[in-house]
């Protein structure tokens, strides 16, 4: 007797199951055969690790609240990028921790001052590893607002501020910084910072905007590592939040619009943060731009789960791994995360 290889050789009538154009379990049958039709995959060439430099430190500190992140000091800096490049993991994003805070940030961009020697020292270290510099002044200006403060406006001066990050800009550049990474989100800042470089001799340093950048509140951790909490204005009505200049995190088009802007002016890599709740902006400027599309796994995002497996909750391994894979899986080319050797090691194993 022969049988129709969709119909079976009894009375049940399975017709509704024999004729499904596909069996999705037959492909998760076992580790080796998930691992053969993988969509997205991880690999230490998706990290930047992100590194606080306090000037003000003779040993690393540990941040209370993102456990596993120190804050380095100058020294230290050194000993912590070779552990980095021998993870294989290939960049690293600097932020300064200044000591000689003023109104305007200046330390950032003097010959000599912390970013200056920060840079240096790193590119020095480890020249192989692409060094990354954070363009901002919330870590260096003493009210902890990302530029100069306009009384008249209550709000961040724009056109000060960039000019500023400029200059900042070919510091880090001249002292071996592969990519300028601007935070601030201030109208003009890549325009400004790519003239300012193409003018110094600098036209190979890239710069990887800080594109679409909202007014998260997951950065709390951050502030804390960075010590750029806001402060400093009191008497004033300058806001105490940066929702004068971070986006708005209802806005999606608006995104669009911010990243179109930047890619005008000259980035030439751009970034979402943050990243866990803002995965749908991720994959909308990765489909729209199809540029380097990077992606901010922010310090509360980090924090939420260093949390959650020290109270036994979940499952730290799984759970980050998991987290950075969605980023991958949106559209991500690379992922900006403090978990960067955590998951280096998990995936050597």
């Amino acid at each position: 007797m022969s049988i129709s290889p969709l119909k079976p050789a009894c009375d049940h009538d399975h017709s509704e199951a024999h004729s499904m154009p596909n069996r999705p379990r037959r492909l998760r049958s076992s580790d080796a055969m998930r691992r053969l039709v993988r969509e997205n995959a991880l690999s230490t060439d998706d990290f930047i690790y992100p590194i606080f430099v306090d000037e003000a430190l003779s040993e690393p500190v540990e941040v209370s609240s993102m456990p596993g992140v120190f804050r380095q000091s100058e020294k230290s800096l050194s000993d912590l990028l070779k552990k980095v490049e021998a993870a294989k993991v290939p960049a690293v994003m600097l932020f300064g921790v200044s000591a000689h805070k003023d109104h305007e940030g200046t330390d950032s961009f003097k010959k000599g001052g912390l970013m200056d020697r920060m840079v240096k020292r790193a590119k020095d270290t480890c020249p192989d590893l692409v060094i990354m510099a954070d363009a901002c002044f919330c870590e260096y200006t003493d009210h902890g607002h990302c530029g100069p403060l306009d009384y008249v406006h209550n709000d961040v001066d724009n056109d000060r501020t960039i000019a500023n990050i400029a200059r900042q800009a070919v510091i880090a550049a001249e002292a071996g910084a592969d990519v300028i990474a601007p935070s601030g989100m201030m109208d003009g800042q890549v325009g400004a910072i790519r003239e300012a470089l193409d003018q110094t001799g600098n036209e190979r340093t890239a710069i990887l905007a800080y594109a679409a950048k909202y007014a998260s509140g997951f950065y709390g951790p951050f502030r804390d590592a960075a010590g750029c909490s806001l402060g400093h204005t009191e008497g004033s009505k300058i806001p105490s939040n940066r929702k004068t200049y971070q986006m708005d995190p209802a806005n999606a088009e608006e995104a669009l619009r911010e990243v179109a802007l930047d890619i005008e002016q000259g980035a030439d890599m751009v970034m979402v943060k943050p990243g866990l709740a803002y995965l749908d902006i991720l994959y909308q400027v990765k489909q729209a731009f199809g540029m380097p599309t990077f992606v901010y796994n922010v310090s509360g995002e980090y924090a939420m789960i260093k949390a959650a497996a020290r109270n036994g909750w979940l499952n730290e391994e799984i759970a980050m791994m998991e987290m950075l894979l969605a980023f991958k899986r949106a559209g991500a080319d690379g992922i900006i995360t403090y978990a960067a050797l955590d998951a280096a090691g998990y995936l050597s194993r």
